[in-house]
């Protein structure tokens, strides 16, 4: 079994480049300001909402999707297939479509403007294989996720791909520590890059595969649903027209499985 304050890390992986990503720093930040301007702002001089607006939940944006395809029926488990072949199969797809995702704004996710690894009010910290606490920034965060399961998914003994290989006993636990992470850096992207995800005209994609792999990970159990809880107001609305209720998962942290909160300043440290 994976303790829970495990590093999942190994080396740094080459992210995969989206065509998209030629486009100049400086063009996709023209075009974020078209985004801010477009969006209601804040007059000048006075005080902040209490909360932001968030800009991935205007209805404008929600309904953009690449393909309306059923996915609660793209998830469900086909007759004669086995369990682990079928969560290694989707894990392995989503953990790619995730990574590149990513790549497409990772070069506005910086140490300097991502200084922790923030969604909303929740803060993620990453633990060591000794179970040390590690504050690092989005960037870094990022980082460990992606070598760490690129190690795991390209590892024989954990993700056999030959015939007659069993798969370890602790492979779905592994499963289940692989999507929660992939569940922080997808929340990322909404919390702190959506603006450049508008403006790069990939929110479509983002919004599809975040339904695709909610309902993936409701279909099997595979991440608590106090974990995803900070980000259900955007579940309820890309799911409910593709799934039937179960509850959706929320906060939590970097650690796995302790649901330790610190609280200071209203913001939650995981």
């Amino acid at each position: 079994m994976v303790g829970d304050h495990c590093n999942l890390s190994g080396e740094r992986p080459v992210l995969s480049q989206s065509p998209k990503t030629g486009l100049s720093c400086k063009m996709v930040l023209q075009a974020v300001g078209k985004v801010l301007r477009k969006s209601k702002g804040k007059p000048n001089g006075k005080k902040p909402a209490p909360e932001e607006k968030k800009l991935y939940l205007e209805p404008e944006y929600t309904k953009s999707r690449i393909t309306d395809f059923e996915f609660k029926e793209l998830v469900m488990l086909p007759r004669e297939i086995d369990l682990n072949e079928w969560l290694a199969s989707n894990t392995t797809t989503f953990f790619h479509h995730i990574n590149l995702q990513y790549s497409t704004i990772s070069e506005f996710c910086t140490g300097e403007s991502c200084q922790t690894m923030a969604v909303c009010n929740t803060q993620y910290y990453w633990y060591d294989e000794r179970g040390k606490k590690i504050k690092c920034t989005a960037p870094q965060y990022v980082d460990f996720v992606m070598s760490s399961v690129q190690k795991l998914v390209t590892d024989e003994d954990v993700f056999p791909t030959k015939y007659g290989k069993e798969f370890p006993n602790s492979f779905e636990s592994l499963v289940k520590k692989i999507c929660k992470y992939l569940f922080h850096v997808l929340a990322h992207i909404y919390s702190s890059h959506f603006k450049e995800t508008l403006a790069l005209e990939l929110h479509g994609h983002l919004n599809t595969l975040y339904t695709h792999f909610i309902l993936f990970i409701r279909e099997f159990n595979l991440v608590d649903p106090k974990e995803t809880t900070i980000m259900d107001d955007l579940t309820e609305v890309l799911c409910s027209s593709s799934s039937s209720s179960s509850g959706s998962g929320g906060s939590s942290n970097g650690s796995g499985n302790g649901s330790s909160a610190g609280a200071q300043n209203h913001v939650k440290e995981r």
